[in-house]
């Protein structure tokens, strides 16, 4: 398929196809006019791609562990390295450091929210 197909089915810009070609993580063929031709396990590649940026992963990162990844859902790991198991270990910390740091910002925000609309926590009454 070319990289307008693959595009429009992973909802990734082309020039995000581009990119992960660049990078490593996915490849293609050239047709005879110099035209990218991805295979259809580009699909399921691309998914786990997006999951993996998602999920905060850094492509340099990504391409570690890609060969491990077996479905958009799954990790298989036979042979994992020990570098590799201290780089998703790093990469599984910052994470959590992030979500307390959202989690933080989301309940100022549900603080603030609740003041602004009366439901929060109202002053002492003043003295008669």
């Amino acid at each position: 398929m070319r990289i307008g197909e693959l595009s429009e089915r992973t909802g990734t810009s082309r020039r995000l196809l581009r990119y992960y070609e660049e990078q490593g993580l996915i490849t293609s063929s050239r047709c005879a006019n110099g035209y990218r031709d991805y295979n259809e396990t580009s699909v399921d590649r691309v998914a786990q791609i997006r999951g993996l940026l998602d999920a905060g992963l850094p492509t340099r990162v990504i391409k570690q562990i890609l060969p491990c990844v077996d479905s958009p859902r799954g990790i298989h790991v036979s042979d994992a390295t020990p570098e590799t198991i201290a780089t998703l270990e790093r990469e599984r910390d910052s994470m959590s450091d992030r979500i307390e740091c959202l989690i933080r910002n989301r309940d100022a925000i549900c603080g603030y929210l609740d003041a602004v609309r009366g439901g929060g926590p109202q002053p002492p009454p003043r003295p008669a």
